[in-house]
């Protein structure tokens, strides 16, 4: 199987788009838990990270070095406490992609446990703190379980983000313990983790984009 650089800026603009498309939204939950400004911080880094592949990355064929340029311009672009974490996320990342220019089902497994153990590492929350964590835990456990079992990336790809997915739903009958949600107490309950919902956009774009290359 065979997933090239190309396809990873392709999977990086898919994300910008999404983010873009669900900016309103991401907002709309961050305002029931937090000061509302989830979507926008998230359109400002991925925006940022839209002028790269526009520009220096256009090029660019080493994943690793693309990852680095993806985590780095996050963090310099986003401020608040999500920046710190997925630029953690994709650096890790970007270790396992280093020189290379065509990447494995292997590869992109390993990528995704380093990105993930990554943000849990830099954010230190656990599953049920109502997080990002709550999504991208169970996409970590599921892909590793069932990647052991198939070695079909794709495959294991596509229950990961069905156990992220409901991860992420968890979240509405949790109450916030960490950040500025923490302290809404039982009025956090019902309502659906922005972090955890954007967590789950960018695994989904990823999963889209390995459906668009025949040979994943």
């Amino acid at each position: 199987m065979k997933f090239t650089a190309e396809d990873l800026k392709t999977f990086l603009k898919n994300v910008v788009n999404v983010i873009e498309e669900n900016k309103d939204y991401l907002s709309e939950l961050d305002r029931k838990l937090g000061d509302g400004d989830h979507g926008v911080t998230m359109s400002i880094g991925w925006q940022a990270i839209d002028e790269k592949l526009n520009g220096e990355l256009q090029s660019e064929q080493d994943c690793g070095k693309i990852c680095i340029t993806t985590g780095r311009t996050f963090l310099s672009a986003v401020g608040s406490s999500v920046g710190p974490l997925y630029a953690t996320g994709f650096l890790r990342g970007a270790k396992v992609f280093q020189n290379k220019s065509e990447l494995t089902g292997e590869d992109l497994k390993d990528f995704w446990i380093a990105f993930i153990e990554g943000i849990k590492e830099r954010g230190k929350a656990e599953v049920g703190d109502k997080t990002m964590i709550d999504t991208l835990q169970p996409a970590l456990e599921s892909l590793e379980h069932n990647f052991n079992q198939t070695k079909d990336f794709r495959k294991a790809f596509l229950q990961a983000v069905s156990d992220g997915e409901k991860g992420m739903e968890s979240t509405k009958n949790l109450l916030s313990k960490r950040g500025r949600s923490s302290r809404l107490g039982e009025r956090s309950l019902g309502c659906q983790d922005p972090g955890a919902t954007s967590a789950f956009l960018i695994l989904s774009m990823f999963l889209t984009t390995i459906n668009s290359v025949q040979t994943v």
